[in-house]
């Protein structure tokens, strides 16, 4: 199992950040990837905010597998979470987050409107690890490109509020990793789904660790995008027939094996190897 570790000093200042903005808001919005809603989520950033409602949004969505994402959020539900299901890229799942919102706050705005108080918005906070799309679920919320969004962990360095209709106001921070992985499986997942720097993994491992996952929950893809005819336990046996399969070779005729490895990652990330899940609930 390869060892991944990334904590950048950027990260550090971010939760402080959120430990002194935390008292602004009503309502915390978790963002997690619905690949890997466990492994994306962070324990030690939740901790810091366990005295706020939080509403978990599996981000993502329509590059998971569908049955599976339902089960993690009936397994969500049972625990007494609020979890909704997102594609913020066709928006699906965006209506329910802000009603979520604004359920959420409905018992403190009428407690606030009882004691002869102005109505003022729900103030909400947008939180997560690295590359799980926060940026992109704030401007579904938002309708507009309103915060910056990027496909590499990192992009979102500081705070930054958005107004989300006319009673809601969102909090966006930047992405939050533990500083240390329990289970180093976490560490290979968190690489697959893009939110750990590429730099600082090694492709070939992470890919290693992947395939056969792959194959037994997304084989005809694997067969069709990949060119594989099956998975067997030399990774270079693997990495040979993609290659091949893909024309990544170099002059001469050999593979190029970091570039294939890459590939498959992409693939993945891209959904073009289909919709897959890397975790159930339960397991």
């Amino acid at each position: 199992m390869p060892v991944i570790q990334w904590f950048p000093g950027h990260m550090a200042k971010a939760k402080r950040v959120l430990q002194e903005n935390a008292p602004l808001v009503d309502v915390i919005l978790e963002i997690v990837d619905a690949r890997c809603p466990q492994a994306s989520s962070n324990p030690d950033l939740m901790k810091l905010v366990a005295h706020k409602v939080r509403i978990k949004v599996l981000n993502k969505a329509d590059l998971a597998d569908g049955a599976t994402t339902r089960g993690w959020m009936e397994h969500f539900r049972r625990q007494g979470e609020i979890a909704v299901a997102l594609d913020a890229v066709k928006g699906t799942g965006a209506r329910e987050v802000i009603g979520a919102i604004r359920d959420a706050f409905a018992p403190k705005l009428a407690e606030w409107v009882a004691k002869g108080r102005k109505p003022r918005p729900a103030r909400a906070m947008a939180v997560g690890i690295p590359n799980v799309g926060k940026s992109s679920v704030i401007n579904r919320l938002v309708g507009a490109r309103k915060a910056i969004v990027g496909d590499k962990p990192g992009v979102t360095r500081g705070k930054q509020w958005v107004r989300i209709g006319g009673d809601i106001e969102l909090l966006d921070m930047p992405g939050i990793l533990v500083p240390k992985f329990e289970d180093q499986w976490d560490g290979v997942l968190l690489a697959a789904i893009g939110s750990i720097k590429d730099e600082v993994f090694d492709h070939m491992e992470v890919v290693g660790q992947l395939l056969p996952y792959f194959w037994e929950h997304s084989r005809e893809a694997l067969t069709e995008r990949l060119g594989l005819s099956e998975v067997v336990d030399d990774l270079g046996v693997n990495i040979e027939q993609i290659g091949r399969h893909r024309g990544l070779l170099r002059a001469g005729g050999a593979v190029e094996m970091d570039k294939v490895a890459g590939l498959v990652l992409r693939e993945f990330r891209e959904g073009r190897l289909g919709r897959i899940s890397l975790e159930r609930a339960g397991d």
